[in-house]
């Protein structure tokens, strides 16, 4: 029996790890619950998601001076934390106030943002003011400190900021100083300026990837720093500055959000886009489609299983996974066309005995966003795109996309698997992925949390903005398809091999990152960063090394521009950027110093 429709106004039940406020909740309640979610620890099993409803929140009265702010809503934002506004437009709602993500700080005082993952704003604007916060505050060196009309989100990895508007700047390095590597900025505007690195505070962000957004400027140079329809981003200045600039995105299909429409929840699901720049807030009925919340099942991970949830996806349901870990005994299968499978507050799948997590069958127009996944032991493939071998499906105008999809093997439980996400369809968009090799944490090792590709591309048309794949241990990705494009890969090799012996491709010293097939005829990608961190702890005074960063066909269609490779730390290196091309990296023979690391090789070339 379908379950029955909601009144107008009616909350659906998200469970407990949803919190919603309106405009009416107090300053200090909304702090409060906040706090109490921001001190997750880096492998926590708790999730949440906080929404607000459309409106204004705290004052502005200390806009000007931080220091006298009162009234405000400010925060950390902690792992496994998303929050978001619940309007058409993210000026549907306001935030005087910060919530605001900082690094790490040791007990010697010195800073970095290197595992702060796994949080996110969406649709929402903020007016900066930001000042310390919690046991931050108590420092004799807060990291919450920021200059007037300033937010900080000083994160790497997972931890992306879609369709916000910060009316100030945006501060993504630390308060003294703290390497970062990196995430996704999208669909957003950003009034004033976007600091990655403001030459005073030392290392900061070494990557980022901008799309499909309006900033009044940037400030600071990285090692690759990528922009693609950004309306006041620099001009491309990738030798000396780390800064690939493309006027447009090539395609692209946004993520989808929850939002209130009349009283009604919804989730807007924007249509695919080519050839696009600035900010598009639309959610007019040529930007994309409502679908009414009562026609998704909303899934809860204390009471769901695989069963339950694939006969919701078969009588026709769309899939809305309320926060926490999904402990399933099998893979959810997306068979239906045009199915929506959104995740709140950081939702993981956790299937067990060896299972996939998510199949999506041989169809059109899948969208998969803001889910993660942990691999148990024995996987073949957690994410699979299309029926392996079978007739290739996709459509330009209605593809297939996964955006903000993060898996990981090993860290937060042991696991392995042969690939983490495999692409079998045509015309499919990642955006914002990543896939990890675990490199701390639960079950990692060697031989525990193996793993031989993160990402194995078969369709043809696919293409990949803002791509993160590391450590695995060989190919990190590996293109078979035709016509791929990639806009922004940022990648390191795994950390552990034991020897060279145990870490090489025939007879090649290790495995090329980003591989591109013999066969292919036809592929793009722009700006990508290589990096190596081979711990002398494994392979015993003997350093490794790869051969390339980039192994690609030799073609006149087969395009790469704004390539780096860099050794970050200990031994070894990489011999050759691409191919047999570009200077070699070696911890042995520094021949430049980026962003705290000891060798730094760049390949600039044109389209």
């Amino acid at each position: 029996m379908a379950p029955p429709a909601l009144a107008s106004g009616t909350t659906p039940d998200f469970g407990p790890n949803v919190k919603i406020f309106d405009p009416s909740t107090p300053v200090d309640q909304i702090n409060s619950h906040l706090a109490s979610i921001a001190n997750e620890p880096e492998f926590s099993s708790n999730r949440h998601a906080v929404y607000f409803k459309p409106g204004t929140y705290g004052s502005s009265a200390g806009q000007d001076d931080p220091a006298t702010a009162t009234g405000i809503v400010n925060t950390q934002v902690g792992y496994y934390t998303s929050i978001a506004g619940l309007g058409s437009s993210p000026d549907d709602v306001k935030i005087n106030g910060a919530l605001h993500a900082e690094p790490n700080q040791a007990a010697d005082g010195t800073s970095d943002s290197l595992t702060v993952f796994y949080r996110s704003l969406a649709n929402l604007a903020v007016n900066p003011i930001q000042r310390p916060v919690g046991a931050d505050a108590q420092r004799a060196r807060p990291e919450g400190i920021e200059a007037p009309h300033t937010m900080r989100w000083a994160t790497s990895q997972a931890s992306p900021l879609r369709r916000v508007h910060i009316l100030g700047n945006l501060d993504l390095t630390g308060q003294y100083g703290a390497n970062a590597f990196g995430t996704e900025l999208a669909d957003s505007k950003v009034d004033r300026t976007v600091i990655s690195d403001d030459g005073t505070t030392g290392p900061a962000q070494a990557q980022y990837y901008t799309r499909d957004s309006q900033i009044g400027s940037w400030s600071g140079d990285g090692v690759n720093l990528v922009f693609s329809g950004v309306t006041g981003a620099p001009r491309t200045n990738f030798g000396a500055g780390g800064t690939t600039t493309l006027a447009t995105t090539p395609t692209s299909r946004p993520a989808p959000f929850l939002t209130i429409n009349s009283g009604v929840y919804e989730v807007f699901v924007p249509s695919a886009r080519t050839t696009t720049s600035g900010a598009n807030w639309s959610t007019a009925s040529n930007a994309g489609v409502r679908i009414p919340v009562s026609k998704f099942y909303i899934a809860k991970p204390t009471t769901d299983t695989a069963a339950t949830i694939n006969a919701a996806l078969a009588s026709g349901k769309h899939l809305l996974l309320t926060p926490g870990v999904y402990r399933l005994n099998g893979p959810i299968k997306v068979t239906r066309a045009n199915t929506v499978v959104l995740g709140m507050g950081y939702a993981t799948l956790a299937p067990s005995g060896g299972a996939a997590a998510i199949t999506i069958g041989d169809v059109p127009g899948v969208v998969v966003s803001s889910i993660m996944i942990d691999a148990s032991s024995g996987t073949d493939v957690l994410v699979q795109v299309g029926t392996r071998g079978a007739t290739h499906v996709g459509d330009a105008v209605n593809p297939t996309a996964l955006s903000d999809v993060f898996v990981r093997v090993g860290g937060a439980q042991e696991g392995s698997a042969r690939t983490m996400l495999e692409v079998n369809s045509d015309r499919v968009i990642l955006d914002g992925c990543w896939l990890w090799r675990a490199d701390h944490g639960a079950g990692v090792g060697w031989t525990s949390n193996t793993v031989d590709t993160g990402l194995l591309v078969n369709g043809a048309d696919v293409t990949a903005l803002g791509l993160f794949v590391e450590h695995t241990q060989k190919n990190q990705v590996v293109w078979n398809g035709e016509r791929g494009t990639t806009v922004f890969y940022q990648s390191e090799m795994p950390y552990d091999p034991p020897n060279q012996e145990s870490w090489s491709d025939g007879t090649s010293e290790g495995y090329a990152s980003y591989k591109v097939a013999s066969g292919v005829k036809v592929h793009d990608a722009k700006g990508l960063a290589i990096y190596t961190l081979f711990m002398p702890s494994t392979f015993a005074g003997q350093p490794v090394h790869a051969a390339s960063a980039i192994q690609a066909p030799t073609s006149d269609a087969v395009h790469f521009q704004s390539m780096t490779t860099a050794v970050i730390y200990f031994g070894g290196g990489i011999r050759h950027v691409i191919n047999a091309n570009g200077g070699a990296v070696d911890a042995s023979q520094p021949n430049s110093v980026v962003y705290g690391m000891t060798a730094a090789a760049r390949l600039v070339a044109g389209p």
